[in-house]
């Protein structure tokens, strides 16, 4: 079981203690990079009220993860198509037997 810790955080010149069961540095880089991003919106935008560019920079953040996760998924399937080619390419003794444990099998 992780144990839950409350770490001070923060963001935009603002302080947040957040209870997480994540290592602290995670947390601080976690913080890090939201920072970055709202930073990155309020130079393009000098401008936008603090609200609207935190929107913004999550709206960012989220759009780059549905990405990451798009292209994790079409990863993991290029690599089983990858594994069945192989697969259908070995002998048929050895077809059934879990890619990567052939060397126990033999």
């Amino acid at each position: 079981m992780t144990r839950v810790q409350s770490i001070k955080l923060e963001v935009q010149g603002e302080s947040y203690t957040i209870r997480s069961d994540a290592a602290p540095e995670h947390m601080r880089q976690v913080a890090q990079y939201v920072d970055d991003a709202i930073a990155k919106v309020r130079a393009g935008a000098p401008s936008l009220d603090p609200q609207r560019a935190a929107v913004l920079a999550a709206m960012q953040m989220a759009d780059e993860l549905l990405r990451a996760r798009q292209d994790s998924g079409e990863l993991a399937s290029d690599m089983q198509a990858l594994a069945d080619e192989v697969r259908r390419l070995l002998p048929p003794a050895k077809r059934n037997t879990p890619l990567g444990m052939q060397a126990i099998a033999e």
